[in-house]
């Protein structure tokens, strides 16, 4: 088994040829002709002067398009440099510069989003729209060539520069190969319940490792079923489950509630969707109970989830709340914040993560940076393993913070209050105050709820300082201020929690 991209797209083509690779609104792709026009267009890149190793900067909403494309580049060895499409001017050349991107693919306007192509950096060589590439023509030379890299392309090669989202401080540049990323992927499939069978839907932009590795190499490497859309809209993508039978959905939750909200009134019968999707959009009788699924979990350097259960599956109960075990391929150590000692089973400490699937590297970062002398990285998480190997994640290193001297992890916090009766989601911070930080939580209530109430319910599940004494209440996710990848912005949240 090769883990690369060329050998996924032969193989699937092979097996799967007539079955549907990606699906998006507007078009449709087998892989029997996803395989034939990506070697075709890895021809053209070819004799358009595109070729192993040089790097390709991607910004385009989610489509068959875009899969094209990159399946394209990475199959002749060129490297993609997925790009978000709310990128400013000035955040777009940043990352040009910094993952060192000689070509640039890109549409002129997204969502009223207009990109000021002419004013990327002077170092890139050439700048296209998809029209442009599509235009593109190779010849028989070309072909022959581009055949040639493509099977030359091992998995030890770069695949990919991935962004994060950029928590804290600038989006760093994450070097993931053939066989880090496809191994990653694979490790990870039986637990988020996709094989050949899948039609899964994934809203998940494709600049970001949800949507890359979730969706798209999830199901190049299952033969599964990709449907996607570059705008989610509620009815419009009610009727794109239905209508594309889709049997597994992941995403956001969020999203998933608001369909569910809207689905009574909608006509539309999602009678395909197994268990392994959200909650929300299940009929009650495959609903899991809370905390008894594992919250999989994993990072743009992990090159998505490298922890889990099966997400159709309930959990022993004494590991309830967990995030599930590793993953093949992945080792997983706590170590003391502060030493970088290993801390004993049980104790909360910083997550280091070591293996196969782990990135490559930061661009423009040494080796000595990125890891431990012993190959460690450090992921700035904070978790703790129990004495079965279940993985507790307790949030940020830099989320932590101190009440009256003790320390409070804001995921714990969080955890106990969706324990309450009424609070189906929680989110908590610091809040500053005369007296020093307190601890503010914004709580999403299906049903009327004051803070009093629940400050005194919060008192039975946990010790006095953990309990929140600012309070914001939401009648729905919706209301909950979020980032561009939909993880929440804890910066806004603070200021709606802090007083006038």
């Amino acid at each position: 088994m090769t883990d690369t991209i060329d050998s996924l797209l032969r193989d699937q083509a092979a097996a799967h040829g007539a079955r549907d690779a990606v699906v998006d609104p507007a078009e449709r792709i087998s892989y029997a002709e996803l395989n034939r026009s990506t070697g075709e267009l890895g021809a053209a890149f070819v004799a358009s002067g595109i070729g192993k190793g040089m790097r390709v900067g991607l910004l385009m909403p989610n489509g068959v398009a875009w899969a094209r494309i990159a399946l394209a580049l990475m199959r002749i060895g060129a490297v993609v440099v997925p790009l978000s499409t709310l990128l400013t001017a000035r955040e777009l050349s940043a990352q040009l510069q910094t993952a060192s991107v000689q070509h640039l693919i890109a549409v002129e306007e997204f969502r009223g989003h207009r990109y000021d192509l002419d004013a990327t950096p002077p170092a890139l060589r050439s700048v296209r729209t998809p029209e442009q590439v599509f235009a593109l023509r190779g010849h028989p030379a070309a072909a022959e060539v581009a055949e040639a890299m493509s099977r030359g392309v091992r998995p030890a090669d770069p695949l990919t520069v991935v962004f994060t989202s950029g928590s804290s401080g600038a989006p760093k540049g994450v070097r993931h190969s053939h066989g880090n990323a496809i191994g990653a992927v694979r490790s990870g499939l039986a637990a988020r319940c996709v094989d050949a069978d899948t039609r899964l839907y994934l809203p998940m932009p494709y600049f970001w490792i949800g949507g890359l590795g979730g969706g798209l190499l999830s199901a190049l490497t299952a033969g599964a079923t990709l449907v996607t859309e570059p705008v989610p809209q509620t009815d419009s993508t009610l009727r794109l489950l239905a209508d594309e039978r889709v049997t597994l959905f992941r995403g956001w939750p969020d999203q998933a509630e608001a369909l569910a909200r809207h689905l009574p009134a909608s006509g539309v019968e999602l009678t395909e969707l197994r268990a392994g999707s959200l909650d929300a959009l299940l009929p009650p009788r495959l609903r899991s109970r809370p905390g008894a699924r594992a919250r999989l979990f994993g990072m743009t350097e992990s090159f998505g989830p490298y922890c889990g259960y099966p997400a159709d599956t309930d959990m022993p109960e004494t590991a309830w709340g967990s995030c599930g075990k590793p993953f093949d391929g992945m080792q997983v150590r706590i170590v003391g914040a502060d030493t970088g000692e290993p801390a004993p089973t049980g104790a909360i400490g910083m997550i280091q993560i070591r293996g196969r699937h782990v990135m490559r590297g930061i661009c423009r970062r040494s080796r000595e940076e990125v890891f431990t002398s012993d190959g460690w990285y450090a992921t700035g998480d904070l978790g703790h393993l129990d004495t079965d190997g279940f993985l507790y994640y307790h949030g940020r290193c830099d989320d932590m913070f101190k009440v009256r001297g003790a320390t409070v992890y804001p995921s714990e916090v969080e955890q106990a209050l969706r324990s309450l009766d009424g609070v189906s989601a929680a989110f908590v911070t610091n809040v500053a105050g005369p007296e020093g930080g307190r601890v503010g939580a914004a709580g999403v209530c299906d049903a009327p709820a004051t803070a009093e109430r629940l400050r005194s319910a919060a008192r039975e599940v946990l010790s006095s300082f953990k309990v929140p004494t600012v309070w914001l209440l939401l009648d729905s996710q919706d209301r909950v201020p979020r980032g561009a990848t939909g993880k929440v912005d804890m910066a806004r949240l603070r200021a709606l929690l802090e007083p006038s």
